[in-house]
């Protein structure tokens, strides 16, 4: 990943005279590179109430001139009083250095980690639509509920985001709107942009979105309906998002070339302020402790303020370890690919048929048998992929080609083919991606076909003198019986700065997710619909979810809604079979999380696991950070002292909807203790069932939990302990609270320590 966020949103930038920086530690001659830093400060002790934003910015900036003397405002990009208390400026290593001895410094962030974006039918596929469908059967579509949208920004005229039949905002609404007051709406109700820090001029920049992926995800989360949609000719029926009835606030912090950590923090900070009960993040980076990830302090802030923020897991799977956005108190989505496909069939010469997908279905195709012709083969791995500097046309002119995933992007390899004069491209997986396949919207003639049919094609290759091809397009297949599963690309456990804590919490659509992108030209016609995959397209899906709960529940906390989806989720695929992964092996909970969301059972999940701010203040004491680290974290909760805290929650002891059992081999009994509260019939019993892997022994006390009234709470404790020597892997279980009207699911994981 790069050092900038790729979400989606540029910034607000109030335009002003950068003049020539002084510095008091000897001044910015050109030697010493100034780079944006996010600098902590202690409290005032009442001095000044920073909670004004312009005594905070004064107070700011009289802290910042203490190293840069004459510039100090010049420097300065944003102050922030709500979020952290502190301040984001230009400063050199110097000037830090020589800030650290000022008694008002706590620490500063090198605000330049790497960020990336993490790049209809789903309604349906997530039983919103339809006669029984949550939408009808409880009259609920998101309304009074606001989502901000952190990402590229907007593209307001789109029919997605029409306001007929909308309600005005809820009164407690503060935000504004940068774009004109007939652009704005009862639909979308918001749009700022945060662009200083990722800017290389510091000028106000318009929230429009010039990328596709901010109107794509907004739409996702919460565009009204449009009633019929086509792409390409594909009918792909009408559209809406997951909340159709919830307002929408955008907050542009990213361009095409990423995103900075300190307009995010910004950003956060802001749609916080204004109203925001959901916030949508389609954004990521690579793990790093709380104190130093801007979403994960961001979104402590928003906990506080009992606004649920649903992110992104990360397009870097399948490897192990690789998911972003993992702080607890976040939901962190996998993506999953629905049971629809674009289908694209290659017909070999000696009449095998191989599936794949493509978006460009030409219906000019002529089914005519072409020469196959495969450039890679041992160390030609850049050929292999269709590298641009090893495709010529003496070698692919008037063939297919075929082409190794990898190295360059998909849509790209086949640009290469096309300038080179070849007339189509078949894309291979590789043992990594298995069978996950993508329907990109290719230039040219082609198929994305699974790693099982690559080694079919490569074996007719080897063994025929003269190789030939043709296409055969079906257009939207429906009823894809291995759907869900995990996509190659989703980002997977362990969770690297909380190892007991299970990341990814949830599953939900992100593979071939069609939704509203502003107007553009393809095949001569206006597109305004277009497909795209990534856990950047899961993630405004459970944020419509989360919007659809906090309708039913607005009163419950953020980690109580994250109980409610997590633990409703289901884990077996539309066969009845357990939900796979790219190489069709049953997925475990470091690909899936809990499972894949279930938006009906979400809003009546029976139990919540529910964690209270002091709850999360004492896990982080317990992860062992430093006081200062632990005070900037939890800001703006009051400074702790973590020696002196009662009942530090070692992290598995969290009251967490999914459970991790640290497990050491000689068979010691471990006791994991939590707490349910009873949000469905007010007199209900449950029973706890429990499955488990072989060796990984467990049991429940007590194993039935009565309940008289609504919000009683029972706790119980899961006794754990490993049997069988070394573990092969990792062994999981679930735990199941089974009631007459409910079935409570926690999945479980065993972190085996030798």
């Amino acid at each position: 990943m790069k050092s900038k966020y790729y979400p989606l949103f540029r910034c607000l930038c109030i335009s002003f005279l950068v003049f020539t920086c002084a510095s008091v530690v000897g001044g910015t001659d050109g030697q010493e590179k100034l780079e944006t830093y996010i600098v902590f400060v202690r409290p005032t002790d009442n001095i000044i109430d920073i909670s004004l934003d312009i005594n905070a910015e004064s107070w700011h900036t009289s802290l910042l001139s203490t190293v840069c003397k004459f510039s100090a405002p010049q420097r300065l990009i944003y102050s922030y009083n709500k979020l952290v208390n502190g301040f984001a400026a230009k400063l050199t290593q110097e000037e830090v250095a020589y800030m650290s001895k000022e008694p008002w410094f706590v620490s500063a962030m090198l605000a330049s980690r790497p960020y990336r974006l993490m790049t209809t039918h789903t309604p349906k596929f997530l039983q919103l639509r339809g006669a029984n469908g949550l939408w009808r059967s409880t009259k609920n579509m998101g309304e009074g509920v606001i989502i901000g949208v952190l990402d590229s920004g907007i593209w307001p005229g789109h029919p997605s985001f029409n306001d007929k039949g909308m309600p005005p905002p809820p009164a407690k609404w503060k935000g504004h709107c940068d774009f004109n007051k007939t652009v704005c709406n009862n639909k979308l109700i918001g749009a700022k942009s945060f662009f200083k820090a990722g800017a290389d001029e510091l000028k106000h920049v318009s929230p429009f979105d010039v990328d596709e992926h901010g109107t794509h995800t907004a739409s996702t989360a919460a565009g009204t309906f449009v009633k019929k949609t086509d792409l390409l000719e594909n009918a792909m029926g009408p559209a809406s998002g997951v909340a159709p009835r919830a307002h929408i606030a955008v907050y542009r912090v990213c361009s095409r070339q990423g995103c900075e950590s300190a307009d995010i923090f910004k950003a956060i900070e802001e749609a916080v302020n204004d109203g925001c009960d959901v916030l949508s993040l389609s954004l990521g980076s690579e793990s790093s402790p709380y104190y130093m990830d801007p979403v994960a302090l961001g979104g402590f802030f928003a906990m506080l303020k009992g606004v649920f923020v649903s992110a992104a897991a990360g397009n870097d799977g399948p490897s192990v370890g690789s998911v972003s956005n993992s702080a607890p108190w976040l939901l962190t989505v996998a993506a999953s690919t629905t049971d629809r496909q674009i289908r694209s069939i290659v017909k070999l010469g000696n009449g095998l048929q191989l599936y794949g997908e493509s978006m460009n279905q030409p219906k000019s195709w002529a089914n005519k048998m072409l020469q196959l012709v495969y450039l890679g083969g041992k160390g030609k791995v850049e050929a292999g992929q269709c590298n641009a500097d090893y495709v010529h046309s003496n070698d692919v002119r008037g063939k297919i080609v075929i082409c190794d995933r990898g190295g360059n992007g998909r849509v790209e390899k086949g640009k290469v083919v096309l300038q080179a004069g070849g007339l189509g491209m078949i894309l291979m997986n590789g043992a990594q991606d298995g069978f996950s396949t993508l329907a990109d919207d290719h230039v040219l003639p082609a198929s994305h076909i699974c790693f099982h049919d690559s080694k079919k094609l490569m074996k007719y290759i080897g063994l025929t003198n003269n190789p030939v091809a043709t296409f055969n397009f079906k257009g939207m297949v429906l009823h894809n019986h291995w759907s869900p599963s995990i996509a190659s690309f989703s980002s997977r456990g362990y969770n690297l700065p909380s190892p007991n804590i299970i990341k990814p919490d949830i599953t939900g659509p992100g593979v071939g997710i069609v939704a509203a992108v502003p107007p553009k030209i393809k095949e001569g016609k206006t597109v305004m619909f277009d497909f795209m995959s990534g856990t950047s397209m899961a993630a405004p899906h459970l944020s419509g979810v989360a919007a659809l709960v906090k309708k039913v529940h607005p009163n419950w906390s953020p980690a109580a809604i994250k109980s409610a989806i997590m633990t409703t989720a289901y884990t077996k695929n539309l066969d009845g079979r357990p939900i796979t992964d790219e190489n069709h092996f049953p997925a475990n909970v470091f690909a899936m999380g809990s499972g894949h969301v279930d938006p009906k059972k979400a809003v009546d999940p029976g139990l919540i696991y529910d964690i209270t701010p002091e709850d999360y203040i004492k896990y982080i004491c317990g992860v062992g950070f430093k006081d200062s680290y632990v005070d900037k974290t939890i800001f703006p909760a009051p400074p702790v002292h973590c020696e002196r805290v009662k009942s530090i929650i070692p992290e598995e002891q969290l009251n967490y909807p999914s459970i991790t059992v640290p497990l050491p081999v000689n068979g010691t009994i471990v006791v994991i203790h939590r707490t349910v509260t009873n949000v469905g019939k007010a007199n209900a019993t449950y029973k706890a069932a429990i499955t488990a892997s072989q060796g990984l022994i467990l049991r429940v006390e007590p194993s039935v939990l009565q309940f008289n009234s609504l919000n009683e709470k029972k706790s119980f404790e899961l006794i754990a302990k490993w049997g069988i020597g070394n573990a092969n892997g990792v062994p999981f279980g679930e735990l199941k609270w089974v009631s007459d009207s409910h079935v409570v699911r926690s999945t479980i994981g065993a972190n085996i320590q030798l």
